[in-house]
């Protein structure tokens, strides 16, 4: 597989990873499905934003790439005294699942955060989405809270665990 940074030619792949957890998971939190002209923007969007969107694909041969999974960060709050920390997500194809998709997103990210002077990496997970926890435990994430029923999907309450991973030890932040 080979991780690479997502153009245009990736959005139908973006989109259908991205719809599949909004219609089967609890791994994204809304029920509106998009469309690619809508995960279009999104990339252009994160792009002027000088955010990363990571894609993992099939090694380079005769055909179109399929992209196997994609990761991102992004604001976490839009306050200018978080402006050191992101927010991150990290989404494998449903058939790819278990084959270290994810992790080799996870490191890419991870990297691309560390080079672009990312403070803290913030995970908002589903609590009871273990094996997405466990992922970001085996790469230094600890758990740092827990928000109780503050999401709703398929008829049920959910709650929200934050994971943290502080990429460095710098000093006090600049202003």
């Amino acid at each position: 597989m080979h991780i690479r940074d997502a153009g245009i030619d990736d959005v139908d792949g973006i989109t259908a990873i991205y719809n599949h957890a909004v219609e089967h998971t609890t791994a994204i939190w809304n029920d509106r499905l998009v469309d690619a002209a809508d995960r279009r923007r999104w990339l252009t969007q994160r792009q002027a934003g000088r955010f990363p969107v990571l894609v993992a694909v099939e090694p380079e041969h005769a055909g179109p790439q399929q992209v196997l999974g994609y990761a991102t960060y992004g604001p976490y709050r839009p306050h200018d005294g978080y402006r050191h920390t992101v927010e991150h997500s990290v989404y494998v194809r449903d058939d790819q699942q278990g084959r270290g998709v994810g992790s080799e997103l996870m490191a890419a990210l991870i990297a691309r955060a560390r080079e672009s002077g990312v403070h803290v990496l913030v995970a908002g997970i589903d609590a009871a989405n273990t094996g997405s926890i466990r992922l970001h435990e085996r790469f230094g994430f600890s758990r740092v809270g827990l928000l109780t029923e503050v999401g709703t999907k398929f008829g049920s309450w959910l709650d929200l665990a934050f994971l943290q991973l502080t990429l460095d030890e710098r000093g006090p932040a600049d202003r």
